[in-house]
């Protein structure tokens, strides 16, 4: 029987020192895998007047998913659906990830979290944040007074 390989295309960096004290101490569970959940891939870019930032939902019913806004930093966060697994199955590979599912993202700009919206087509989720309107200087008149 083959050991299970868990696909990571790319690493975040606590997942690359989970990854390595998972190779040197294979018995001891690594800190993701004990809260059971994984951290979705996201794709961040802007446009003249929002940020946007995109994540695949396949799989996970966007009824089930918070998204919230606090200073300046975007929180997506639910879990995806757990199907029954049959315990006699031979796997071969087993990549596709269940549970639940947390990220945390600072957001490289001001924004106006009020306005923002999310739509969710073809196991995409695509949020939408319109970017503050940086408050112009004041100018100040000294008088002089003689």
């Amino acid at each position: 029987m083959s050991a299970l390989i868990k696909w990571t295309p790319f690493l975040e960096p606590f997942e690359e020192m989970d990854k390595m004290f998972q190779e040197f101490l294979p018995t001891v569970p690594s800190s993701r895998m004990m809260q059971g959940g994984f951290m979705p891939a996201v794709d961040m870019y802007e446009d003249k007047d929002n940020i946007i930032i995109e994540t695949q939902l396949a799989g996970i019913d966007p009824e089930k998913v918070d998204i919230s806004i606090e200073n300046d930093i975007l929180t997506i966060k639910g879990e995806s659906e757990k199907k029954s697994e049959v315990e006699d199955k031979n796997y071969y590979r087993k990549e596709i990830r269940r549970g639940s599912f947390y990220r945390s993202i600072p957001l490289p700009t001001h924004v106006v979290g009020d306005k923002a919206s999310a739509v969710a087509e073809a196991g995409v989720l695509k949020v939408s944040i319109p970017k503050a309107t940086e408050s112009k200087p004041k100018t100040i008149k000294i008088e002089t007074k003689k």
